[in-house]
């Protein structure tokens, strides 16, 4: 089978306040509408979708994990550098995201950091 794209779709609650979050961060915009926003991540554009949970949840067929309370996935966002990873967390703080772990040296050559949206939706910022 031939795939000619992948995405993603994540639940929000609020769409203005997903917007702003990931403008702030620099991620290029892919349009919105009264039900989604969305946006390009990384060199290749992989787009993510923000919903508005009424909207995502019946589409699923059933409920929607709480991200207050467990884990969905974890997108990893790739860093050039140490300092660019340390970056990256005082943007996120400032946006309004939650620092779930600060930058911290794991394994040999690898140093990263975990962060949550203002959902809840989980990325790591890593650099290797």
């Amino acid at each position: 089978m031939k795939t000619k794209k992948i995405w993603a779709n994540f639940s929000v609650r609020d769409l203005q306040r997903s917007t702003k979050f990931y403008t702030q961060l620099g991620f290029k915009p892919n349009g919105s509408s009264d039900q989604l926003t969305s946006f390009f991540f990384g060199d290749e554009n992989f787009i993510i979708h923000f919903f508005l949970k009424d909207v995502l949840e019946p589409a699923m067929k059933g409920p929607i994990t709480d991200t207050s309370s467990g884990n969905e996935i974890i997108f990893t966002l790739s860093a050039d550098s140490k300092q660019e990873v340390n970056d990256w967390e005082k943007q996120v703080q400032q946006a309004g995201g939650t620092i779930v772990s600060k930058p911290e040296a794991f394994g040999a050559g690898y140093y990263g950091f975990v962060f949550a949206d203002p959902d809840g939706h989980k990325f790591n910022v890593f650099y290797m």
